[in-house]
Parts: C-alpha cells; sequence; structure tokens
C-alpha cells in the first residue's frame, strides 16, 4: 500500500449535492424503486424457489439473478438514501469505498456472465431440443453459476488490488454518488496507465464477448423460429424470448455507454444518470419484466397466492 494511502483518511462524495432542488425528489423516488426492488426480487426468489413447475435450468439462473440485483442495489441505494438526506456531501472511508466497489465489480460481472448463461440456455432448449437435458444438467447449470461468481471475484480483486494501491491526493473528491472505478481510478495522482488498461480489457472481456455471444445465440434462436410451422409456437418461444433480450440491451447498454465512452465525451452529470439507470432502476424492472411477460411465472405466483389464501 503507498505511503500516501496509508494516511488517506477519506473520499469525499459529491453524490447529488449540486442538484439540491432535487435532491427530494431524487431521495423518494430511489427509496420507491429499492423497495419495489426487494420485493419484486424476493418474490422471484420465493416463486423459483417454492414451485414446481419452476424447477428448470432458466428459472435456476433466473433465481441466481434476481439474488445478485438484490445484493446489487443494497451495496449502492442505502447508502445513497442517506447521502440524498443530508444538506452537504457525505465522507466515505478509504476501505468502504474499496468495500463498495469490490462487491459492485463482483455483482456486475456476475450479472454478465448469467445473463449469457441464460442466453446458451434458451439456445440449446430451442436449437437443441433434443441434447438439452445433456446440455443443461443441474451440474452444468451449478458449474455456470460458480463460474459466473468466481469471474467476478477474480476481476474485483484483480481491479481493487490495482486501484487502492495508487496515490490518491490527500482529500480526494467524487463527484459521483458511488464507488464506481472510473471516477475513482481518475483521482489517482500517478501510476494509473496501468489500470486504465485492465478497466478497458475487462471491459472487452466481461461487456463486449458476453453481449456478441448473446446476440449470436438468439441469431440462432431467430432463424429456428423463423422455420416453425406452428404460429403458436412461435408466439410462445418469442414470449419467453423478448424477456431476456429486453433485460439483456438494458443492462448491456448503459454499461457499455458508460465504460466505453470516450472521457473527452462524458459529463459528470450523464455519468451519474447512466450510473443510476443500470444501478438501481434496471434491477428494478427486471422482475416486471419477468413477471409480466412470463405466463408460467404468472400462472406460479396466482397458484401461491390462492394457497395462501383460504377459500370463503
Amino acid at each position: 500500500m503507498a505511503k500516501e494511502n496509508q494516511t488517506l483518511p477519506e473520499f469525499l462524495l459529491l453524490g447529488f449535492s449540486d442538484l439540491r432542488a432535487l435532491q427530494g425528489p431524487l431521495f423518494w423516488g430511489a427509496l420507491l424503486v429499492y423497495l419495489v426492488t426487494l420485493l419484486g426480487n424476493s418474490l422471484i426468489i420465493l416463486l423459483t424457489q417454492a414451485s414446481p413447475t419452476l424447477h428448470s435450468p432458466m428459472y435456476f439462473f433466473l433465481r441466481h439473478l434476481s439474488l445478485v440485483e438484490l445484493l446489487y442495489t443494497t451495496d449502492i441505494v442505502p447508502r445513497t438514501l442517506a447521502d440524498l438526506a443530508s444538506p452537504h456531501p457525505r465522507a466515505i472511508s478509504f476501505w468502504g469505498c474499496a468495500a463498495q466497489m469490490y462487491v459492485f465489480i463482483v455483482l456486475g460481472i456476475s450479472e454478465c456472465c448469467l445473463l449469457t448463461a441464460m442466453a446458451y440456455d434458451r439456445y440449446a432448449a430451442i436449437c437443441q431440443p433434443l441434447h438439452y437435458s445433456t446440455l443443461m444438467s443441474w451440474r452444468a447449470c451449478m458449474a455456470m453459476v460458480g463460474l459466473s461468481w468466481l469471474m467476478g471475484i477474480v476481476t474485483a480483486t484483480t481491479h481493487s488490488s490495482l486501484i487502492f494501491t495508487l496515490p490518491f491526493p490527500r482529500r480526494p473528491v467524487i463527484p459521483h454518488f458511488l464507488c464506481d472505478i472510473l471516477p475513482v481510478l481518475r483521482l489517482a495522482s500517478a501510476g494509473k496507465h496501468r489500470s486504465e488498461v485492465s478497466v478497458m480489457m475487462a471491459t472487452v472481456v466481461f461487456i463486449m464477448v458476453p453481449f456478441s455471444l448473446i446476440v449470436t445465440s438468439y441469431a440462432r434462436i431467430l432463424s429456428t423460429i423463423l422455420a416453425m410451422a406452428s404460429t403458436l409456437s412461435r408466439r410462445k418461444v418469442f414470449s419467453t424470448c423478448t424477456s431476456h433480450l429486453l433485460v439483456v440491451f438494458l443492462f448491456f447498454g448503459t454499461a457499455s455507454i458508460t465504460y466505453i465512452r470516450p472521457r473527452a465525451g462524458s459529463s459528470v452529470t450523464m455519468d451519474r444518470i447512466l450510473s443510476l439507470f443500470y444501478t438501481v432502476i434496471t434491477p428494478m424492472l427486471n422482475p416486471i419484466i419477468y413477471t409480466l411477460r412470463n405466463k408460467e411465472v404468472t400462472r406460479a405466483l396466482w397458484h401461491v397466492v390462492k394457497r395462501q389464501v383460504p377459500s370463503p
């Protein structure tokens, strides 16, 4: 650890302190979104665990995705709410910032990998139906989920080690509402080139490569769907696939813009808006998209409700 970092007292998170008129509406909006996120993702976890009709690889991955979303928002939103409730910017300790970034990276990379696994599951189910039980055995599913978490841990450990061993100014000010990679890295006073290269490589490997694999999977799926003779079969397949595709574009779209956009073309306000979208809004939308557009989940929900509510 650099000597300058050893004496570093804390970072100052500016959050939305420059938008004082919006702090109140942002607080209540973020609180409402957070509560809906907790409720929606918890509901999916419980449904996919309790309902026998949802004990399939697709819903196994969905359960882990919902768990990631719960932890993802909990890593960020409570701290953001406390900052919004404060009239002045609040400090975060050096290790507190490192811990938030570490968890943020673990969960972000894990989500990229899980979304890729879900696309492969749909590809296997639609394009390779005769081999589906072999390709998506429980051992294979467990291995994919385990690999997703492992990739997140390895990437977070690498990034955190590179970033938080750099020398920082005595009182670094982060123009953001969380300890995101690029805003913190830009504060380093020297030696940040290696970390910037590492971030760019991770962006290519864990955002562009998974996104390319997902697009390829769905291109194959689309060609298979168009070859189906039955209109009903096409509609059913489209229903299950469009939900996942919508989630993919919401997550990868905002994340890729955030980390690939040139620094010269970025602004503090735009960075915060994009980060707010994929850290707060997207985790709330995921369970809504999957429940409203998925008849199996909807039926399982009504079955659970009927079982809990006694008949008159």
